[in-house]
């Protein structure tokens, strides 16, 4: 069996694979979808690998590359094995077939995500070297979910749309930092599917809600800390749900670290639906 950089194949046979490898998970997506998928996540095709029998891709890693916390990195955007190769541990094998090209091409760390109660992934992680860095909540709802019964709107607060770029004039508001899919680099790789909504009290810009209304991803939400609980983020979120184009909302990856967005989800009967572990794997020295 081969193991093959993915520039060697076109996109239907990448969707093919990913396909098969998900098709018992409860999700599934469209060419469409991966391929909005990858481009926001930074997929590079000559630095993501397959392992092939004959022409068929069997098992897969999806890598995107760009920087995070300053350093010129790797992300797992995707790696899955169809159902008839598994156990054969291929996506280890091809995840040491790909260190000598990550090295050779600058890549810093190794950055990846996974479901906490995937105990198997985990373990395998940790034994490769991977340690945990952070861990998140995600937050699935149906919209007829959200409760904003006796909720109060403050009038003085005034939502508009805004450029994607005004929203980083607040960053040093944030109590951490996004993950790789939610960062300002991944939300710019398809900005036009992206929306930002700000907040102004007496034209004082306080706080944001970056969202993307097709998929229902609200990937940042934020307000400044000296005007919280005045009702900004009650009314970015209405906001939100008002363009939102989809049967639910997805905040994922919020760090279990900040109470504060946990406890601002919940008055709205939004809970945590699930957590995961971000895991992190040094390559070259810093």
């Amino acid at each position: 069996m081969n193991i093959l950089p993915l520039t060697d194949f076109k996109f239907e046979e990448i969707y093919k694979a990913f396909s098969e490898a998900f098709q018992d998970y409860d999700f599934q997506l469209t060419k469409n979808e991966l391929k909005n998928m990858l481009q926001r996540r930074g997929f590079v095709a000559d630095l993501s690998f397959a392992a092939v029998e004959g022409d068929t891709i069997v098992s897969f890693t999806l890598n995107g590359i760009g920087l995070f916390n300053n350093l010129k990195t790797a992300y797992d955007t995707g790696t899955g094995t169809i159902p008839a190769f598994r156990g054969k541990s291929l996506a280890t094998k091809i995840f040491e077939y790909s260190l000598p090209y990550l090295k050779k091409a600058g890549i810093n760390q190794y950055l990846l995500e996974v479901l906490q109660h995937n105990s198997k992934a985990v373990k395998i992680y940790k034994n490769i070297g991977f340690e945990v860095s952070r861990e998140f909540n995600y937050f699935v709802k149906e919209t007829t979910g959200i409760n904003f019964r006796n909720k109060q709107f403050n009038n003085s607060i005034m939502c508009q749309l805004i450029d994607f770029e005004q929203c980083g004039l607040l960053t040093s508001q944030m109590e951490f930092n996004p993950s790789w899919q939610n960062s300002f680099e991944a939300i710019g790789r398809q900005a036009d599917k992206f929306i930002s909504i700000g907040a102004f009290i007496d034209e004082m810009f306080v706080g944001y809600c970056i969202t993307e209304p097709q998929s229902g991803d609200i990937t940042q939400l934020l307000v400044k800390s000296d005007h919280r609980r005045k009702g900004a983020g009650t009314i970015l979120l209405k906001n939100a749900l008002k363009h939102n184009k989809c049967n639910s909302i997805k905040l994922i990856n919020a760090d279990v670290e900040c109470q504060s967005l946990t406890s601002f989800l919940a008055n709205f009967s939004v809970r945590a639906s699930g957590k995961q572990f971000e895991m992190i794997k040094q390559l070259n020295e810093k």
